[in-house]
């Protein structure tokens, strides 16, 4: 062992002496001997500082000039560096080196061995004394000397951690009682056995050395420590307690830890929870047993906060307690009320296979927090996962009913029908929720088209339970329906009786069923009624929506056709005065009116001043018609072919041109100008030869040549124009043959027929009809893509009877089943163009932007969109349409405030992927701006309202992840990554999910306490 320091008294003693030995030096050059014994005196004493002088002036001075004998000169040396060592002065060290390695007397050599292992020993040099005691020897040591190398030999091997050879000396030790080094060698000796879990030879050795007052705040922990080992728990507990009582225990911390261990092992939280608090605030890196233990103290107390703090830290892994420290972790913020975060938590269990149970509680769990909070996309594909993998789970049925429920919630009325429809057991639960699926289902294929379809599930639903609040709607929709397909009288009946009690909801309200009944009625040529209706919602004032407006022209269109004109052009003439859209109609009716009073140039003068009044009116044309049919009923002949040609300049009439080259012949006819006559029908046979003015037109034709006595030029002229006169009649025939099984509804006939027909006669007579025709028996069967050929040849023909809604059919045919909206584009424009209904045009206009938004044409489509709006009879998806393209434009050019205007606007018309887009967007602006608490709330409303649209609600829950992680709330946004890459079905975003949660757990474990072992 180190020796003591010296006491007070033996350092005043040292320095008297001190003064006494320096007056000697004098002597040594009269008397070296007497100075080298006087030295040799004072080292044989022990007094290691004294002697050290006398040697060294003796081996720096005076030996080498002396005459002293070999051995003396040997002597002198070897005291002086040995003194040196003694005294820890490092210049003594190479001195002791080389007189090993170069002296030849043995028993000094070794003396010097063990003096400098002893030197290295005192330095902590442990290796290099390890050296040196083995070229020691012990043949010229004292016995003290002997167990003094013994021990430090034994604790340079024990530094060292070379337990195998310090062992068996301290073993040595240890068993001499006598030994100075006995209490120190069995505390060794009991470090190195509990080292090798030699449990009983420690417990030995450390009885022993507890009994020391240097061991006694050490030896408690590893007593205790052994006990536990031994599987003595109790006594482990009473020596962990007992040491903890006692203060300055060196291993107090460590105590702590056991002892909080063994109460939660007993169960005993409330005992056990102060040591483990203690232990885990003082230590810089924890185990996760050790959380977890203290956690759980935490969680038996209700102490929820702090259950939660020490849960969090745990999961990550794949084990048992990584999956049970997650079940806690959510039914504390449950117990709290946090349900988004114990959703979470119950991700993470339910990732785990260690514990079943767990996992299929956690599941089930997962998926119903997921439909309470809105997650409804996660919520429907985590029922469907419990369902398949816990098919007699006791929690089934219920995940059943829920499934439906959220396939509800998220406007996925296709798959919640066709699920509710599969349940073995439809409960009271589930059937409150099937008239909302209905209903749903049903407007969703009303707004795709298909019409008869909708038509049957609202009849469906108007018979079934608990169908309070979807009942009136339904009839507003049966009667939309039923207009729409020109049933009026059914359209009637459904409107009058929602009118009875109507809800709201949506478009199906008061407003547009009195409005729809109302033209339902003029449609039935019910004018009393019909006026009834419009005038309770028709306003004329310019303030007034176009709907509004247009009500009130219908009312006074009522009074019209019941000849009561004087109040009909009151009302025309109010429109007139408020300048309001359709004031244009309006004095085109007034003039009507002058005509029907016998009043033809009051009506021609009212014609004439609409151009100049209102320039640009879609009834320039109109008017100009007008103004012919009046003069060629008065056979002005001569009047009515200017404003015949002011017709065939209007760009936009060309529907009219037909008519126009009819009635300019017949006009140059009448006047004799039979070249003229003749050269205005062969325009109107060539331009437009299915026409039904072509077929006038050729009458006309035929008797000019036969009045010229030129029948032959008649038959070359029909032949020109593919139609040979004897090949005429064949045509016909051919057709009827076609016709009559069509008129049977013997559809396949038909089918072939008007095939055989186009086959020999592909331009002929017929060529419209026989197109037409088969398209409608096609589409009638379903098949639209076979349709389509044939509504598109009759489109190529028009002008013609059947081409409005033959244009109509391809474009809806290439937009909703081909999804070709390049092709759906041209077809909506020529709707546009050629339409003479209302309904059409609109139809037109916003399949138009439709058209234009798919193919991001967003300058046509803003365009557009304005012109849309400007519309009467405009619906709620046109004005969000239009919304949302004035919305990107902006968000493009980074007016942001403006675009969420208009996003807002978008979501505010109603539900549907443009709202969830929307939403979305107005997400994003708030995340740029760091406006993180708003963007989460916008975030969870797409998530919330938006379940159907799988690509908003992920880009949804991945702008949610990234709000969590600029919050530096780790456990959320691990949590919410976690989920998107393992559940998205976009490959782009799954990706994106898996890179940013590397991101985050790398950043987590950076920030960890919890030793992950």
């Amino acid at each position: 062992m180190l020796r003591p320091l010296k006491t007070l008294a033996t350092l005043i003693a040292f320095l008297a002496v001190s003064h006494s030995a320096w007056s000697q030096f004098t002597k040594i050059n009269d008397d070296p001997d007497a100075a080298f014994k006087e030295a040799r005196e004072l080292y044989q004493k022990g007094e290691y500082s004294l002697a050290y002088p006398f040697f060294k002036i003796l081996y720096t001075q005076g030996v080498a000039n002396s005459n002293l004998p070999v051995n003396v000169q040997l002597e002198t040396k070897y005291y002086y560096i040995i003194c040196g060592l003694q005294l820890n002065d490092s210049s003594a060290v190479p001195m002791a080196i080389s007189f090993i390695d170069l002296e030849h007397h043995t028993p000094r050599i070794e003396m010097m061995g063990f003096y400098l292992a002893e030197y290295y020993f005192r330095t902590k040099l442990f290796g290099d004394a390890l050296v040196y005691y083995e070229k020691s020897g012990i043949d010229n040591l004292d016995n003290a000397q002997i167990a003094e190398m013994k021990f430090h030999k034994a604790y340079s091997y024990f530094a060292l951690q070379q337990f195998n050879n310090a062992r068996p000396l301290f073993n040595v030790i240890r068993q001499i009682p006598s030994d100075p080094n006995y209490t120190d060698a069995n505390y060794y000796f009991g470090f190195i056995s509990f080292y090798d879990k030699n449990y009983d030879d420690a417990l030995a050795a450390f009885h022993i050395a507890e009994t020391n007052a240097a061991y006694q705040n050490i030896v408690p922990f590893y007593l205790a420590e052994i006990y536990y080992f031994n599987g003595d728990k109790d006594k482990a507990l009473e020596a962990a307690e007992n040491a903890i009582k006692k203060s300055g225990q060196f291993y107090d911390i460590q105590l702590k830890q056991l002892a909080g261990h063994l109460l939660f092992e007993k169960k005993e939280y409330d005992r056990a929870r102060p040591y483990l608090e203690e232990y885990v605030m003082k230590t810089d890196k924890v185990s996760r047993q050790d959380l977890y233990q203290l956690s759980y103290c935490y969680y038996v107390a209700h102490d929820w906060d702090k259950s939660i703090a020490g849960f969090k830290q745990l999961g990550g892994k794949e084990d048992s307690l990584a999956q049970n420290s997650m079940y806690l972790l959510a039914d504390a913020y449950l117990k709290t009320g946090q349900k988004a975060n114990a959703r979470n938590a119950f991700l993470f269990c339910a990732s785990n296979n260690s514990n079943p149970t767990q996992k299929e509680i956690s599941i089930f769990s997962y998926a119903k927090l997921s439909y309470e909070l809105g997650f409804l996309d996660i919520a429907q594909k985590e029922f469907q996962r419990f369902i398949s993998g816990y098919p007699s789970s006791v929690y089934l049925q219920e995940a059943r009913e829920l499934q439906v429920s959220t396939l509800a919630n998220t406007s996925n009325y296709k798959d919640a029908l066709l699920l509710f429809e599969s349940l073995p057991i439809q409960s009271e639960n589930v059937k409150k929720v099937y008239p909302r699926i209905l209903y749903g289902r049903a407007t969703e294929l009303i707004n795709d088209q298909h019409l008869d379809s909708a038509d049957e599930l609202l009849t469906r639903l108007i018979k079934v339970p608990y169908n309070t609040l979807q009942l009136q709607p339904a009839y507003f929709w049966k009667g939309e329906i039923a207009y729409r397909n020109g049933a009026f009288d059914d359209a009637i009946s459904y409107f009058t009786e929602y009118l009875k009690n109507p809800k709201v909801n949506g478009e199906a309200n008061l407003f547009n069923a009195r409005y729809d009944l109302a033209y339902s009625l003029l449609k039935r040529e019910d004018y009393n009624n019909a006026l009834q209706y419009f005038q309770q919602i028709g306003n004329p004032s310019v303030i007034a929506t176009p709907t509004e407006q247009d009500a009130y022209l219908r009312a006074a269109d009522c009074y019209f056709m019941n000849r009561d004109y004087k109040k009909a052009l009151e009302m025309y003439e109010t429109v007139i005065s408020q300048h309001a859209k359709s004031a244009d109609y309006a004095l085109y009716q007034k003039a009507v009116i002058a005509g029907a009073g016998n009043n033809s140039a009051e009506k021609i003068r009212l014609l004439q001043s609409l151009d100049k009044l209102y320039p640009g009116s879609g009834l320039f044309a109109d008017a100009s018609l007008e103004i012919a049919n009046t003069y060629l009923a008065d056979e002005k002949y001569t009047e009515a072919i200017p404003a015949l040609n002011s017709v065939l300049r209007a760009k936009t009439a060309t529907a009219l041109w037909p008519q126009a080259y009819l009635k300019i012949g017949v006009a140059d006819f009448n006047l004799d100008k039979t070249d003229e006559a003749l050269s205005n029908f062969k325009e109107l046979v060539t331009r437009y030869p299915n026409s039904p003015e072509s077929d006038e037109a050729i009458e006309y034709i035929r008797n000019i040549f036969i009045s010229r006595q030129k029948p032959g030029d008649f038959i070359a002229f029909m032949k020109q124009n593919g139609k040979p006169v004897t090949y005429s009649e064949e045509d016909s025939l051919t057709y009827r043959s076609a016709l009559l099984p069509y008129e049977a509804k013997d559809v396949n006939n038909a089918l072939k027929g008007f095939h055989d027909y186009l086959a020999k006669f592909p331009d002929g007579q017929y060529a419209v009809e026989a197109n037409y025709f088969s398209a409608e028996l096609l589409s009638a069967k379903k098949d639209a893509a076979g349709a389509l050929p044939f509504y598109m040849a009759v489109a190529a023909l028009a002008p013609n009877k059947y081409a409005e809604r033959s244009v109509l059919q391809s474009a809806r045919t290439y937009y909703f089943d081909l999804k070709d909206y390049a092709n759906a584009e041209k077809y909506f424009i020529q709707l546009k163009v050629i339409a003479t209904q209302q309904d059409n045009r609109l139809e037109a206009m916003r399949g138009l932007l439709r058209c234009q938004f798919k193919l991001e044409q967003w300058k046509e489509a803003g365009a557009n969109a304005q012109e849309l709006l400007q519309e009467k009879g405009a619906a709620a998806d046109d004005r969000m349409m239009a919304n949302m393209v004035v919305a990107k434009g902006q968000q493009a050019d980074n007016q942001l405030a403006q675009a969420m205007d208009a996003y807002r606007q978008v979501i505010a018309t109603g539900k549907s992927e443009l709202a969830a887009e929307a939403q979305y967007h107005i997400a994003e602006i708030l995340f740029r701006q760091d406006n993180l608490k708003e963007s989460e709330k916008a975030a969870f409303e797409v998530i919330r309202k938006s379940g159907s649209y799988e690509l908003w609600v992920t880009k949804s829950y991945l702008l949610l992840g990234d709000i969590y992680y600029k919050e530096k709330d780790l456990f959320n946004a691990e949590a919410t990554y976690k989920s998107v890459a393992e559940n998205a079905t976009i490959a782009e975003l799954k990706s994106e999910a898996q890179q940013k949660l590397a991101q985050v757990t790398a950043e987590k474990n950076k920030t960890d306490k919890v030793e992950q072992q």
